[in-house]
């Protein structure tokens, strides 16, 4: 390709098959897909490759966590049969040190230099569009025959009196802060909100999550959400749920909250910092998207089943597309956008949500998949639950990890309508499950897979039998088994 290929309103101007917004999970898979598709191929960031999830979210929260959790482990030795010798000094204030150094090196996964070999041109910049092809970044006019926007989310920040006054933290911020606090007032129960708690408390933060509604983690089943409520305040975190937030109000010792029952009672609670995590708004402000004639309102953009917007040569993928806000959907999401962008109408392919899985990685971690029962229950239709307690792995003994359990829903024909854990490595366990509800077979089709011993996966197949083990009882079945017994 021509570096200046062509002109607009008599400015030199790129040409491109492709021109990617967003330099984020989303929007580094799509350019390395429509790259290897033969598409000449561009990548406008705003400001780094790597997006939330390297910096902000699912990196640096991960190493954070771990890192509490080795302190809870170290304050709880003999509880594995072990102890020291001598005193240990284990200084917290380092975690965020350590947390910076492993962002960084993640963030060297994705250089540059990378997709500049491939032949994918890196553009860092502010881009905005002109009209319904073109789009304007550092005083260069781009030209793209098809566009993907993948530009992501930034904190909800409610419009709360006085928040703005105090300074207040974030995902974005939290991760900068040199020393830990002695206490911290968590705005918000969702997954972002309950694995900072969890882990600055575990840390040595006095911590208080404060929710507006009865529950946390509204979206995940609520028998798999009240084994982690237990967990966090038997580890003393405090949950205050029906509080809204009214009023801040800064002192010299931190911030004075003030909370509203729905009984109009108030109350107020004091705290050294505090942590807003109310959710997400997509980033779509300087974009001009009027100019391409592309819809939008808070929640993200106007799309289609193919991801394709109102304007027919732009797709998008992400939180700005979406309300999975996940890396792992933004990447199946980019897959589908790129697809639909370069192929003909025939080759084009839907969105499919149906399986979308995810987990909560606190401890014990919370796996999702499908609908939850009360989601089930509002539908409809006949069901089954399935339940298999944690105990009932081997591993979960050995490793002293036998809080939890294993709830499955199926149809009355065995097929999987969800499955929800609590319990130690849940993300990990869920995936067997993910499987069988992808393909849509019976999920006793599970237990004729030889599983390793001893692993947590077994939970799979042990809860998978369940239905089998049910049918059992069946007196037509009994008497078949006897007579194909032999005598």
């Amino acid at each position: 390709m021509e570096e200046y290929n062509s002109y607009w309103g008599g400015i030199m101007s790129k040409q491109y098959d492709v021109v990617v917004i967003g330099g984020g999970a989303g929007g580094l898979f799509a350019a390395s897909v429509a790259n290897a598709l033969g598409a000449r191929t561009c990548i406008v960031e705003k400001t780094r490759l790597g997006g939330d999830c390297t910096w902000f979210g699912c990196v640096p929260s991960k190493a954070l966590l771990k890192s509490a959790q080795v302190y809870r482990y170290i304050n709880n030795l003999p509880k594995y049969g072990l102890k020291f010798k001598n005193n240990v000094d284990v200084d917290a204030n380092k975690v965020m040190s350590h947390v910076r150094g492993i962002v960084d090196e993640i963030a060297t996964h994705h250089p540059h230099e990378v997709f500049e070999k491939r032949g994918i041109d890196i553009i860092i910049g502010p881009p905005a569009f002109v009209d319904k092809t073109s789009i304007k970044v550092n005083h260069e006019i781009l030209t793209g025959k098809k566009y993907i926007l993948c530009t992501g989310s930034r904190p909800d920040i409610p419009p709360i009196e006085g928040l703005g006054e105090i300074d207040y933290l974030t995902n974005e911020n939290i991760f900068e802060l040199e020393a830990l606090p002695k206490s911290m007032i968590v705005l918000g129960g969702g997954p972002v909100g309950l694995e900072l708690s969890q882990a600055m408390n575990r840390l040595g933060v006095d911590v208080t999550i404060v929710k507006r509604s009865k529950g946390v983690l509204p979206r995940d089943d609520v028998d798999v959400v009240k084994v982690l409520e237990e967990s966090l305040k038997k580890e003393g975190v405090k949950i205050l749920t029906g509080k809204k937030t009214v009023k801040f109000k800064k002192t010299e010792k931190g911030v004075v909250v003030t909370l509203e029952s729905s009984d109009g009672s108030k109350q107020e609670i004091e705290a050294e910092r505090v942590l807003v995590a109310t959710g997400r708004v997509p980033n779509l402000e300087g974009l001009a998207l009027e100019n391409a004639e592309v819809k939008y309102d808070q929640a993200g953009l106007e799309v289609n089943d193919y991801l394709q917007t109102t304007n027919p040569n732009i797709f998008a993928c992400g939180d700005i597309a979406s309300r999975y806000k996940f890396s792992h959907v933004a990447a199946y999401q980019a897959s589908v956008s790129v697809r639909n962008a370069l192929f003909k109408r025939v080759a084009w392919s839907k969105v499919d949500y149906s399986n979308v899985a995810w987990a909560t990685f606190t401890d014990p971690e919370i796996a999702h998949l499908g609908q939850t029962e009360e989601e089930v229950v509002r539908s409809g239709k006949k069901y089954k639950v399935y339940t298999n307690e944690y105990t009932g792995s081997d591993r979960s003994v050995t490793d002293i990890e036998k809080q939890g359990f294993v709830k499955i829903i199926t149809d009355n024909k065995g097929i999987l309508l969800g499955a929800h854990i609590a319990g130690a490595n849940a993300g990990e366990v869920i995936q067997g499950f993910l499987i069988a509800k992808s393909l849509k077979i019976p999920v006793t089709k599970l237990t004729r897979v030889m599983y390793i011993y001893p692993t947590l996966s077994e939970l799979v197949k042990k809860t998978a039998a369940k239905p089998l083990l049910e049918k059992m009882d069946n007196p037509l079945i009994k008497l078949l088994l006897k007579i194909l017994r032999k005598k």
